[in-house]
């Protein structure tokens, strides 16, 4: 009978590095497809978790206010060299915890194009996000501005009573909202440009 081949630590030490290699490979070709997919991927964790700041998604009122006040504040930036002037239309507000909030952003769009862009957002402290409830937002969906557009989209929101039963959270009377806008790349043409092509090509037309 023929004995076993011995495994050395040499040959254990190679396997090692070559389950490493491949982990390495597969969380590399992982975050490549994450970046081309970033703001979905991002609008799901946010919908399933309050982890980092993000907010929690809700349908209906809290349906209790409590005498407890919180001071919400309102920051908006602009990433990615998108040509837009985005701004709260107010600094900031003072709701009863349970109580329905309403506030607006505006945003310009100074190109002499067409841009779009979509954000994202998280509240400070972070540990308040899972408390901050939103019944209206703008957030992850694609906002199309025109040259020189100016617009104001709403949030609506409260903040959850069960922050009440957070030890943790006793001592948080201000909460920051923040947005933060990126650029989106557009797939179609101007009609404009549709428009120079037909002229030049006028079976396209038929």
């Amino acid at each position: 009978m023929q004995s076993e081949p011995t495994i050395t630590n040499n040959d254990k030490r190679m396997k090692r590095q070559r389950l490493t290699a491949a982990a390495c490979v597969v969380f590399l070709s992982a975050m490549i497809g994450m970046s081309y997919a970033a703001v979905p991927l991002y609008n799901l964790f946010c919908k399933v978790t309050g982890y980092g700041g993000t907010t929690q998604i809700a349908e209906s009122e809290a349906g209790q206010v409590l005498d407890r006040k919180v001071t919400i504040r309102f920051d908006a930036n602009i990433a990615g060299g998108l040509p837009w002037s985005f701004k709260p239309t107010q600094r900031q507000m003072v709701l009863q915890v349970g109580e329905t909030g309403e506030a607006s952003y505006s945003f310009s769009n100074s190109a002499e194009t067409q841009t779009i862009g979509t954000s994202t957002f998280n509240v400070t402290p972070q540990s308040a996000g899972a408390y901050f409830n939103k019944l209206e937002c703008f957030c992850f969906t694609e906002q199309v501005l025109a040259a020189g557009e100016t617009v104001e989209m709403p949030v609506v929101f409260f903040i959850d009573p069960a922050i009440a039963d957070d030890p943790d959270l006793d001592s948080v009377n201000t909460i920051t909202l923040s947005y933060t806008f990126f650029p989106v790349e557009s797939s179609v043409e101007p009609v404009a440009k549709l428009d120079d092509g037909a002229k030049d090509n006028p079976a396209e037309k038929l």
